[in-house]
């Protein structure tokens, strides 16, 4: 059976649900972001090219895949990050995390994520110093963002994860200003978020661009529902704010955009909710125990490697009765001739 919908379409497809929230992370942060934009781009394109010259296989940049896998990492970058970091980073996601593989639909672990547990590992802390703030940042420049801002330098924390984290731990939240909630968040988070990684801008438009690939069915709504579903009910189950861990930090678009990834989700609709279920569990117990605040990329960096195992254990039943166990006489003389 044949369908209309090929690789390329299915790449311009990602890409156009990303545009709107790229343009307007862009508006927010400004050129330091757009050099990461196009130092990750860049870096998966070459990568890509490197490694199709070396190996003699057919042109693969007019696919998109590259470019996605570019667009992609420069959206879970910090907005400050330096130009070669996100060089290095495009790199690695197209030659170690795909090419090395074998090239799209053989890798294991999403190549985006490679490229930034990379670099993450490698240079800690540019990260570290690569966050925003808001009284530098235009469009997000109002009373709420910098009342805000001024609560997150007191406890520390360039991110709203990272200050609720010191918030929630007894000890660290000795001196924390008071009023300093998850709900405070609410609106900067869902609508200009200045804090936190490139893409974080708007969890409005991450669930909008969402509910276009779902809608045109490019992704299957079980892994990012299930995904954002079982991580809020653990976390209200802890006593904390599950629509504040829902809007914070990069799960909307690691579970729209990347946790969907074809190559490296499983196959059948029950493996893609115990996929998903284990991202929503690794995730809160990366959130809750780990001394970092976030959790989404190793969640599903961890689960892609699982991967392989849910679709051998959890597939759906054949149409046929399978067969008896070999040395079963009525079995062999029910086979046909």
């Amino acid at each position: 059976m044949r369908d209309a919908i090929n690789t390329r379409k299915i790449m311009l497809h990602v890409i156009f649900a990303l545009t709107p929230l790229t343009i307007f992370s862009l508006a927010i942060h400004g050129l330091a972001a757009f050099s990461v934009l196009l130092s990750c781009i860049g870096g998966a394109l070459l990568g890509e090219f490197i490694m199709v010259s070396v190996r003699h296989l057919p042109f693969t940049l007019d696919d998109f895949s590259a470019l996605l896998t570019g667009l992609l990492l420069a959206l879970t970058m910090p907005p400050l990050l330096p130009w070669w970091i996100a060089l290095v980073a495009g790199l690695v996601a197209t030659i170690l995390g795909k090419q090395m593989f074998g090239g799209i639909g053989h890798n294991m672990f999403n190549p985006a994520l490679v490229g930034r547990a990379v670099v993450f590992v490698s240079w800690p802390g540019y990260f570290a110093a690569g966050y925003a703030k808001s009284a530098a940042i235009g469009l997000a420049n109002t009373t709420a963002h910098k009342t805000i801002q001024g609560a997150v330098d007191v406890v520390n924390g360039a991110t709203p994860l990272a200050a609720m984290k010191i918030v929630y731990d007894p000890a660290g939240a000795i001196g924390v200003p008071q009023g300093l909630h998850g709900s405070n968040y609410y609106g900067p988070l869902f609508l200009a978020n200045p804090w936190g990684c490139i893409g974080e801008v708007s969890a409005l438009l991450l669930i909008l661009g969402g509910i276009y690939l779902i809608a045109t069915r490019v992704i299957d709504w079980r892994i990012p529902v299930g995904y954002i579903a079982s991580l809020a009910v653990l976390t209200a189950f802890t006593g904390r704010d599950p629509l504040f861990y829902a809007l914070a930090g990069g799960l909307l678009i690691g579970a729209f955009f990347m946790a969907t990834d074809y190559t490296t989700s499983p196959m059948s609709r029950r493996g893609k909710l115990v996929y998903a279920f284990g991202l929503g569990t690794t995730t809160w117990l990366l959130r809750l125990s780990s001394n970092y605040p976030e959790g989404v990329m190793f969640s599903i960096l961890f689960m892609n490697a699982l991967v392989p195992l849910i679709d051998r254990y959890v597939l759906p039943q054949p149409f046929s009765k399978p067969l008896a166990a070999e040395g079963d006489k009525e079995a062999e003389e029910a086979l046909p001739a």
